[in-house]
């Protein structure tokens, strides 16, 4: 068996602390920032390690433009889009991944339409069925928005999982008597758990991070979800609040960094349950 050499390990080692280092240093400024004084930041001090700790930006965060309530409308929103996306998936892309036919090459073509098709082409057309039903300035509308536009892709992605699943085993189960509904229970959904789990990580973080719809069809402040709520700190002329927004920012990575500790375990787990069960 031929073994890295030491050199080729530790290069390899230094490359992925450096592409680690890249990607977290971002995360590095803002915690950072969030921690400074506002004449540090005005100074422009680009130092990682602040001169003083100042945690009141943090209490100015959760205090000036209620982003507490702002992080419960996200969380609302997001957790109930993961939960449709991830419903409403699972059938559409055993069926896209399994069946022939033209209804395929329809729900193939649908998922690429929507992908290139400019989100801003079709706000004001949304906006006036919205509201319509009564659904602007609610957090059911983002919901039903959320769902809609996250879907194709999450089908995509979930279809690719099934596919990868050998048929061999559902061809097992019927053989053995296993009924369609008895061979989805027992054994492709136990084998398709990680991409439900990808696919709904994927759906959260979609919808926790969207901008653009819910600056338009949300107005009322107590309906704002915490992306809408954290623009509040830039001023009317450009003045920005850059600790409390840094703050803001860094508080709402938490609940993202959450979900996915929790949904990670699922990814690798369970992949093989209910294989060999007719």
């Amino acid at each position: 068996m031929n073994r890295t050499s030491t050199p080729v390990k530790t290069l390899q080692y230094l490359a992925l602390a450096a592409y680690i280092l890249f990607l977290g240093f971002p995360l590095l400024w803002l915690v950072s920032a969030s921690i400074k004084s506002s004449q540090e930041l005005a100074a422009l001090d680009m130092s990682l390690l602040p001169k003083q700790l100042h945690w009141d930006n943090y209490a100015v965060a959760l205090q000036k433009q209620g982003l507490t309530r702002s992080a419960v409308n996200s969380l609302v929103v997001s957790l109930l889009s993961m939960v449709f996306v991830v419903l409403l998936s699972m059938p559409a892309a055993y069926a896209l991944a399994r069946f022939k036919g033209r209804l395929r090459a329809v729900g193939v073509g649908w998922i690429l339409v929507s992908q290139v098709f400019p989100v801003i082409l079709i706000i004001i057309p949304l906006f006036i069925i919205l509201r319509d039903v009564r659904l602007v300035d609610t957090l059911m509308g983002l919901v039903l928005v959320y769902t809609t536009f996250t879907m194709p892709f999450a089908l995509w992605m979930l279809q690719g999982f099934v596919a990868a699943i050998p048929t061999d085993l559902e061809e097992a189960a019927a053989i053995d008597g296993a009924s369609r509904f008895q061979t989805l229970r027992r054994i492709v959904f136990p084998l398709l758990m990680p991409g439900i789990v990808a696919t709904a990580m994927f759906a959260f973080v979609a919808a926790w991070n969207e901008f653009f719809f819910a600056l338009v069809l949300i107005q009322s402040p107590e309906n704002y979800t915490l992306p809408v709520a954290l623009k509040m700190f830039v001023g009317g002329e450009g003045k920005v609040a850059l600790g409390p927004l840094a703050a803001g920012a860094v508080l709402a990575t938490i609940p993202s960094l959450v979900v996915f500790s929790i949904l990670q375990r699922r990814l690798t787990g369970g992949l093989l349950a209910g294989s060999v069960k007719g």
